[in-house]
């Protein structure tokens, strides 16, 4: 019975030592399409469309474990450092016009990795 215990303990252990990392199953393709439709809305202030905050609810929707999060975060960011013309006002206020509660601002300065 001793012996039953020590190999349960042996393969629990070992699943932990090779347990993978968690890594983001969310892609920045992903998240730039998601967004597309919200483009003339940050660039040109153009009316926000339905199909602006359908694609930020399924971002959110799809970005469920922190992996995922950090990395649209990463991807928002390198977007939003790309396109210069993008209105950070209007960035920021996104969320909120689409019915989507976030804990944090949507900034250039937000850290990704919190």
């Amino acid at each position: 019975m001793e012996f039953v215990g020590k190999v349960a303990l042996f393969v629990l252990l070992s699943m932990v030592v090779v347990a993978p990392h968690a890594e983001a199953a969310i892609t920045c393709g992903q998240v730039t399409n998601s967004l597309a439709p919200c483009f003339p809305y940050l660039t040109s202030n153009a009316p926000l469309t339905p199909l602006c905050c359908g694609g930020v609810k399924g971002l959110y929707s799809a970005a469920k474990t922190t992996p995922d999060r950090q990395a649209a975060c990463r991807c928002i960011k390198s977007l939003q450092s790309s396109v210069t013309s993008i209105n950070v006002a209007n960035a920021a206020a996104l969320p909120g016009k689409c019915g989507v509660s976030l804990p944090y601002k949507i900034s250039p300065s937000i850290d990704c990795n919190k």
